[in-house]
């Protein structure tokens, strides 16, 4: 078996990536990687691909997506105080590794592993050892070229599971995603809430609905170029309102149509807002939003309200509408754990960053438990 690195993922075949990124995730299949490289969206923020991939003779049975980074832009798990503490030091945080989804805040698989291998020898390979081998070629990988740490972000549990037996540094954030629990219909999902946040989504889509304000959703692959330049305009005014870059291209959103799902808003014949949201095999994922006019109620009825509708129509089990945001959890979204794992060369910092990470997670924990106080449900 031999390891290789590459800047490139277009040098692996799509179908060879996709065998074993599988096709529940959508930002975790080649082309969505795919169009990040070929589309203007990674170097200039400081993204740098080099992808550990991993063959038994030629066959690829296991992958992960890593980039090497000059910053913390664009990763949603804030390493900026550490970057600063290593300065203050008269070290260099920077280079690091980076394995997870550029500018992508949402759980997915990170070790991709071919499941039922059999070797040249004829002996079976589990999963399980071709996600180690892969974390010990990424460590060695960063070792090797003096990288400061290496960071697995947003990963599911089981990838989690390997992390944490190789001995790396376990942190966890909230995220605020809704269940489908067999609603059948968007008034079935609000019988289950109690009566004061009932009566608030109610009262929130009637303002919507008395300022004679239509929402559709598209699917990517059916917008007209004048669409598109109203829903990449729609991206681009949330960041530059926010003094923010927006880094992903025009071009990257055609790449990735069948993907995509744009929820316009329209007002007496011409659109007002709109959000740009990703559908995989079971989930919703929302991801930007932008308004051109102030609407009461407006963002949560596209960026939430209409998702849930989608969700239940479509028989979607999950959305996740993006990070952070405590403000959704009255409109049905609940606390749900992300998690990541984290390297750290520096024998002086690793028990430093340790003990915070400790002293966080409780924290966490608490802060966690607070949050579902306030949960909507009747139970």
């Amino acid at each position: 078996m031999k390891i290789v690195f590459t800047d490139n993922i277009a040098s692996v075949p799509a179908e060879q990536w996709n065998a074993l990124a599988g096709d529940a995730n959508p930002f975790i299949q080649h082309d969505f990687l795919l169009a990040l490289e070929q589309h203007n969206c990674l170097q200039p923020w400081g993204w740098s691909p080099q992808h550990c991939l991993l063959f038994d003779d030629d066959v690829l049975i296991g992958a992960c997506p890593a980039y090497l980074k000059e910053n913390s832009y664009g990763e949603f798990v804030f390493d900026w105080a550490w970057a600063d503490a290593y300065q203050k030091h008269g070290l260099e945080y920077y280079p690091k590794l980076v394995c997870a989804i550029p500018f992508t805040p949402a759980q997915g698989p990170r070790l991709l592993a071919k499941q039922n291998h059999i070797d040249a020898n004829g002996d079976a390979v589990s999963s399980s050892a071709i996600k180690k081998g892969l974390i010990n070629a990424l460590l060695a990988y960063s070792e090797n070229n003096k990288l400061s740490s290496a960071h697995f972000l947003f990963c599911e549990n089981d990838d989690i599971e390997q992390l944490e037996a190789g001995n790396l540094l376990q942190r966890y954030d909230y995220q605020f995603h809704w269940s489908n629990n067999g609603y059948q219909s968007f008034d079935d999902f609000l019988s289950q809430l109690t009566s004061k946040r009932r009566k608030n989504i109610k009262r929130e889509r009637r303002k919507v609905a008395e300022g004679n304000v239509q929402i559709e959703v598209i699917n990517g692959e059916q917008l007209n170029e004048k669409q598109w330049e109203l829903l990449y305009a729609y991206y681009r005014v949330t960041f530059l309102k926010k003094s923010g870059a927006p880094t992903l291209t025009l071009d990257f959103f055609k790449a990735v149509a069948n993907k995509l799902r744009a929820f316009f808003a329209y007002h007496e014949g011409r659109t007002v807002a709109a959000a740009i949201c990703f559908e995989g095999k079971e989930k919703l994922y929302g991801r930007h939003w932008g308004c051109s006019d102030n609407y009461d109620s407006l963002h949560f009825e596209v960026c939430y309200y209409t998702g849930i509708e989608y969700c239940i129509e479509k028989q979607l089990q999950v959305f996740e509408p993006g990070a952070q945001g405590e403000h959704k959890i009255w409109r049905g979204f609940l606390p749900t754990r992300t998690r990541s794992a984290h390297w750290i060369a520096s024998p002086e910092f690793k028990p430093a960053i340790a003990d915070f990470l400790q002293r966080e997670a409780a924290a966490m924990k608490h802060h966690g438990e607070i949050l579902l106080e306030s949960s909507p449900y009747k139970t």
